[in-house]
């Protein structure tokens, strides 16, 4: 910076001194004559201040951007730029700060002053240093100079905390006082607020010793304050897991806290009381951390063992009763599939003696849990019989499950019968309860119990010997009380000769043996038979009153029925659709005409007016059987066996066999 120096003074001759007048004039002369000396010394001053400054000071130029001059502050602070006032614009000291340089500049010329903290400043690390710039223009003629000074906040921050303390310290004891009292106050707030709390609260250090205990965490451990306070933590409450198990320092969460420096929650642990008893806990450590170092945690636990007790009785409770739900959605499924399925009537229904010695028999096995085979023709009421026996058994409060094993593939069977597990097959999306389990205190009705495969017959008998099961995919055993009745219409003893069904589990079945007469044997029951499917069919296809007439039943009692009860039910259903003017039209197979003409010889067959009585159509039935069989090679069931070149089912063949002796 170049300063201007006073222009030399002319030397007074000296005699001109001594004439000059002792005046107040003079006085104020000679104080001039002093003035250019004070200004420079003045002037050096504050070039001194100037260049001595602690803070940054430059002065440029606004028009030309050079900076005219700066002090040592100022050079050191722009480390950057070497020579700051030497070919330096001031461009240089704010490259990324272009427009907040220009304002500020503008700013200072028009007002005169301007400050602003928008100019940033880097430190050697290239962090931003919060910097406030104050400006003075000044201005000579047509020449204008800025002066800019640099403020440091932080320095300034600091020597304004530092004023603060200082004059903190001389308010005196007065003060101190007064502020302990303040914190005396907020620590007991604290000491209300642990106390208050709900949950345990416990403090340990770096080192693992306890530092504080709430009264909520002395009531649940059992120890007072002072029994843990300066003792290790872990050794005294959380030294074993739920299972008894030692539990290392090095994996216990609490400490882990420290070392990773994260909250840590856990909800499945326990902690140790005074007694030795244990609890189960959940709890969250936090690190606690002071000037960026870890220097101990905080502990919130709560006890939940009567929680979780609750937790596993609501969810035992909420299994049982999806167990139960599941149950009894498949017992009214299964139950409305039964009403559906089952026959219009819901009694024994007849007057013949064999009918009574069927009911007898009913009477007689029905109070007992012995298992009970129902053997017979396809039609003869064999479900309707197992229905009896339910009803009048003291399980009747319980279902009656049905399960026809000439229905199922044998590959589901045992998932059908036992059900199964999640997971346990492809396409077990859930569990699945099986019949067994189903009809659990009641009765299981094994329909066509002779058609099941072989190898399924073994699974059955231990489930008929042990009351025991397992669900396919499962390994537990359940325990079932089912009482067993099993329908066939094949021979089981001829079976179990051409090993075709298991002996044991025939045995096993075959405690009550119930026969079901055919209805051509039942000839008495036919009318009361035929009575009932006619009520049942008017109510149930809204039909105008119908009767039968003893035509209708002398036609009826003289047809041979080898579709039995079903047929006949079949046949009055038919003519009561098809009957006009409440006239019941019957269409039995061969015409409906009276069988009134016999005839033995074969050979008349041939002519259309030929009339065979119940015994001639026997004897025919019996030889066209005769002759399908021989031309079938024996074979009875496919498709190149006599059943069904008869266009008949195989088990009503078999019976028909058996019936009629047939080799």
């Amino acid at each position: 910076m170049v300063t201007s120096t006073p222009p030399k003074q002319k030397k007074t001759p000296h005699r001109d001194s001594k004439k000059a007048p002792q005046t107040s004039t003079g006085s104020n002369n000679a104080a001039s004559a002093a003035d250019p000396i004070d200004r420079m010394f003045v002037h050096r001053t504050l070039y001194q201040c100037f260049g001595l400054s602690k803070e940054p000071c430059y002065l440029f130029d606004p028009h030309s951007g050079n900076i005219l001059h700066a002090n040592k502050a100022a050079e050191r602070f722009f480390h950057r730029i070497k020579g700051l006032a030497h070919n330096t614009k001031i461009d240089q000291l704010y490259p990324n700060n272009a427009d907040a340089l220009f304002v500020f500049t503008e700013e200072a010329i028009e007002l005169g002053e301007a400050y602003t903290r928008q100019l940033e400043c880097l430190s050697p690390d290239g962090k931003v240093i919060p910097i406030e710039h104050s400006a003075i223009s000044c201005k000579s003629k047509d020449k204008t100079v800025i002066a800019v000074r640099l403020n440091n906040l932080e320095a300034l921050k600091r020597r304004t905390i530092e004023d603060a303390s200082h004059q903190y310290v001389r308010e005196g004891l007065l003060t101190w006082l007064r502020d302990e009292q303040y914190f005396r106050d907020i620590e007991r707030q604290y000491q209300l607020i642990l106390g208050a709390a709900g949950e345990g609260i416990y403090g340990i250090a770096i080192d693992g010793k306890t530092t504080f205990l709430n009264p909520a965490a002395e009531r649940m451990l059992g120890y007072k304050a002072h029994e843990l306070i300066g003792k290790p933590m872990h050794d005294m409450i959380h030294h074993h897991r739920p299972d008894g198990r030692e539990y290392p320092l090095c994996e216990c969460p609490i400490y882990n806290a420290f070392q990773n420096r994260q909250i840590n929650a856990v909800d499945d642990e326990v902690f140790w009381r005074k007694d030795g008893t244990s609890f189960e806990v959940e709890y969250v450590s936090t690190p606690i951390i002071d000037s960026e170092e870890v220097v101990g945690a905080v502990i919130v636990f709560r006890d939940v063992s009567s929680r979780r007790e609750n937790e596993n009785s609501l969810r035992d409770a909420l299994l049982e009763n999806a167990a139960l739900r599941e149950r009894l959605e498949m017992e009214n499924a299964y139950l409305q599939e039964e009403i559906l399925n089952r026959d219009n009537h819901h009694n024994l229904i007849g007057v013949s003696e064999s009918l009574n010695t069927l009911i007898a028999q009913v009477e007689l096995v029905a109070p007992t849990d012995a298992s009970v085979l129902i053997g017979g023709e396809s039609g003869t009421g064999k479900e309707l019989v197992a229905h009896a026996i339910h009803q009048a058994s003291s399980r009747a409060g319980r279902p009656l499950i049905r399960v026809n094993c000439a229905a199922i593939p044998p590959e589901l069977f045992e998932s059908e019968i036992f059900g199964h597990v999640k997971g346990s097959f492809s396409g077990a999306l859930r569990d699945r309860i099986g019949r067994f389990e189903l009809a659990d205190g009641g009765t299981l009705f094994l329909d066509e119990v002779g058609e099941l495969d072989i190898k399924l017959q073994a699974k059955l008998l231990r489930v008929v010997q042990e009351g025991q099961f397992e669900r396919v995919g499962e390994e537990k055993s359940r325990q079932v009380d089912v009482r067993l009745i099993a329908a066939t219409n094949r021979d089981l003893k001829m079976a179990v000769e051409n090993d075709e069904f298991r002996e044991d589990l025939y045995f096993r079945l075959n405690v009550f043996p119930i026969e079901c007469v055919p209805l051509r044997q039942r000839a008495s029951d036919i009318p009361v038979l035929a009575e009932h499917f006619l009520e049942k069919s008017i109510k149930k296809l809204n039909l105008p009153p119908l009767r039968l007439t003893k035509a209708n039943v002398k036609t009826l009692m003289q047809y041979d029925w080898p579709g039995n009860i079903r047929e006949l039910q079949n046949v009055i259903e038919r003519a009561a659709i098809v009957s006009r003017n409440q006239r019941l039209t019957l269409d039995l197979p061969g015409g409906t005409r009276a069988i009134s003409a016999a005839t033995s010889s074969d050979e008349k067959l041939d002519d259309p007016e030929t009339i065979l009585d119940a015994k001639q159509m026997l004897a025919f039935e019996q030889q066209n059987l005769a002759r399908a069989l021989k031309a079938c090679g024996g074979k009875v069931s496919g498709p190149k066996g006599a059943a069904n070149l008869l266009g008949m089912k195989p088990t009503t063949v078999y019976s028909r066999i058996k019936q009629w002796d047939l080799k």
